[in-house]
């Protein structure tokens, strides 16, 4: 609407100024035709009523709300303007001011254009996270074949076909094929992560390499994506604190500018210049609208909203981002969020005249048919050093192991259930080493050759932990070069758990601290706790037993791979599991509300020096201002405010190597 309007003022502009007798003037040239006096007044009225409508009625607005503002500041300035203009074409005044109410109205259409040009680029993203769904997806058929139905007519239940290159057409799980899914739309990760059957895929994605059958978990409204959007939606129509002072400062400039208008006139009237008094007073209106205050504040929401959005940080509260530059210390639950939630092969040791390759291959042949977490991650370590075997007679001993048959030989793996059973103990050689492991919280097992007397020997034993993430190092040291005093972790495992995970991320003795056994349900007091001792503290959890103290931390931040409960109770979504992202949270809220502060400051401080001079304070002096210089300097103004907050663009909020 601005953009249209603007354009037709603009044309109807042209001809009053170039037949303004001043501006013949100023450029020594003369135009004389019949009707020329009427150009003025019929287009300038044209101009009034088509291009200032949408000030006029948002002053009839803020008046109606009793909350006046820039509307009414802008429809003061060009009704006095019109006003005037019109007597003056009647002979009640000497001002021939049609050339600069048309220019006022036209730069003022240009500002708002502008303006909303810049919040609606900002805004693109959620058009832009719209645009990753297809329009279309390949349904697979009772009979085995594939149909193309809209996207919109899929079902929880139904299996979907993504070929190579096209986008997954709704959040669900892979049930047949494997391939590497570019995420980066979703959680800001650059690089393709793989994906295979039972791992879950979400909405938008993009199969970069082959296909995969997806069975749908979750549509429309459900979905990832369209949660990520009403994210961004929420926060981008959320205010702050610095938008509140915004809006104070709005209203109160509208009652400055009003008294300044009106001191202008009274002295100039009393000075004897009726016209200067209705010059000066149109310029002071004309100068003093908060434009640039009223972009100050919503751009910068707007721009750091849709730049977080796209770096994987979805911003649920306002105020919670603001208060993220003020905090102290940063929680992180261990489980989930600084490790994988996982449990991976961390040491091996292997009796005497035995090597440790051969003990690590019998032991993933045994427990490659175990479905139990810690078989899984004993056989995935075996594989992926190649050391293959094949086993038969797989037996499964409940809560205690599992045996079977490999190279003619029958072994067993498990823990000390099984050795008691068995009646088998670990050899002398292997004892300190199992004794090690178990003290720094290791789950250890062993693997046992059971021979024809029905004896059972210990040859092997295994260490397993919960793997730390490899980005959680870095994410802890760059916390600490962000300024952060204190970093804690807390957990519900044993203390010699806690504090070899401590060791391993890097954590300070006597500055960061380890919350271990610590039970669900008192999450909430260890974050109590630590504000009792006046920090501001961060959460950053994933679980159900996490929400209670992501809901009373001064900021909770939920892993986006977390459960549902976990994301609602926190005021910021980190879509990815990368702990690195905190960083780029306290980058983004440091940044946003110094942005947001500097754009205040010129903002307000423009008009200190705007409104005197445009009251004419130095008209002594031959410097005076016309209203639609005015306009220009205003339209300014908010050219550096809109500057200003585009250079949040700079901010890194994708996690750094």
């Amino acid at each position: 609407m601005f953009r249209r309007k603007f354009w037709l003022s603009l044309a109807l502009t042209i001809p009053i100024v170039a037949t303004s007798h001043m501006i013949m003037g100023w450029f020594g040239y003369t135009l004389d035709f019949p009707g020329m006096s009427w150009i003025g007044p019929i287009l300038g009225t044209a101009v009034f009523l088509y291009g200032g409508w949408p000030f006029l009625a948002g002053a009839v607005s803020e008046i109606r709300d009793r909350a006046p503002g820039m509307m009414l500041l802008i429809s003061m300035a060009i009704t006095v303007a019109y006003t005037a203009s019109l007597a003056t074409s009647f002979g009640l005044f000497d001002l021939d001011f049609w050339w600069e109410l048309a220019a006022l109205v036209t730069i003022m259409l240009l500002g708002h254009w502008q303006e909303m040009k810049a919040i609606g680029q900002a805004q693109g993203a959620l058009a832009a996270l719209a645009a990753l769904l297809p329009d279309d997806a390949a349904r697979l058929t009772g009979t085995g074949g594939v149909e193309r139905v809209p996207v919109a007519d899929l079902a929880v239940g139904d299996t979907v076909l993504v070929r190579s290159g096209a986008r997954v057409p709704a959040d669900g799980r892979i049930v047949d094929g494997t391939a590497e899914l570019d995420e980066s739309m979703i959680t800001g990760e650059s690089r393709p992560v793989s994906r295979g059957e039972g791992d879950r895929v979400v909405a938008g994605t993009v199969a970069t390499d082959s296909a995969i059958r997806v069975r749908v978990e979750a549509v429309g409204d459900n979905t990832t994506l369209a949660g990520i959007s009403r994210l961004v939606a929420q926060a981008q129509a959320a205010g702050g604190r610095a938008q509140v002072l915004a809006d104070r400062f709005a209203a109160m400039l509208f009652y400055i500018a009003t008294a300044a208008a009106a001191l202008t006139f009274a002295v100039w009237w009393l000075l004897g210049d009726l016209d200067q008094a209705v010059v000066r007073t149109v310029t002071v209106l004309v100068i003093a609208c908060p434009h640039a205050l009223g972009l100050a504040i919503p751009l910068v929401i707007a721009l750091s909203t849709a730049l977080s959005a796209k770096a994987g940080i979805l911003v649920k509260d306002r105020l919670a981002l603001e208060r993220m530059r003020t905090i102290d210390a940063v929680l992180f639950d261990k489980t989930g969020t600084l490790t994988k939630g996982a449990h991976t092969v961390t040491a091996v040791a292997a009796a005497d005249g035995f090597a440790e390759e051969k003990v690590l291959r019998v032991a993933g042949a045994v427990e490659a048919d175990s479905e139990h977490p810690l078989a899984r991650a004993l056989a995935a370590v075996a594989h992926d050093r190649g050391l293959h075997a094949n086993a038969t007679g797989f037996r499964s001993l409940t809560g205690r192991g599992v045996q079977a048959v490999v190279d003619g030989r029958t072994y067993a793996v498990g823990g000390p259930a099984l050795l008691r059973e068995l009646g088998a103990s670990v050899p002398g050689e292997l004892a300190p080493w199992a004794q090690q492991q178990s003290q720094r919280g290791a789950a250890v097992l062993h693997l046992l050759r059971l021979d024809t007397d029905a004896t059972a020997r210990v040859i092997g034993g295994f260490a397993l932990e919960d793997e730390i993430r490899p980005e959680a190092r870095q994410a802890i040291q760059q916390l600490r070069d962000a300024g952060i005093s204190k970093i804690v972790m807390i957990t519900g495992d044993a203390r010699p758990v806690a504090e070899a995970v401590a060791a391993d991320l890097g954590f300070r003795a006597g500055v960061d601290e380890v919350f271990a056994e610590v039970l669900p349900a008192d999450k909430d007091r260890a974050v109590a706790d630590l504000q009792a001792r006046g920090l501001r503290v961060a959460m950053v959890g994933d679980g159900v037993n996490d929400a209670p103290a992501l809901a009373r931390a001064d900021v909770g931040l939920a892993i986006g791979a977390g459960t549902d409960v976990a994301i609602e109770s926190a005021g910021v979504v980190l879509a990815s599991s990368d702990p690195r992202a905190v960083t780029g949270v306290i980058r983004l809220s440091r940044a946003s509300y110094r942005k947001m502060i500097q754009n205040l400051v010129w903002a307000a401080g423009y008009n200190v020096i705007a409104i005197p001079l445009a009251a004419g304070i130095l008209a002594w002096a031959g410097i005076t201002l016309s209203p639609a210089i005015g306009a220009v300097l205003m339209s300014v103004s908010t050219i550096v405010v809109a500057a200003n907050a585009q250079l949040l663009r700079r901010v890194r909020l994708t996690p750094v190597e």
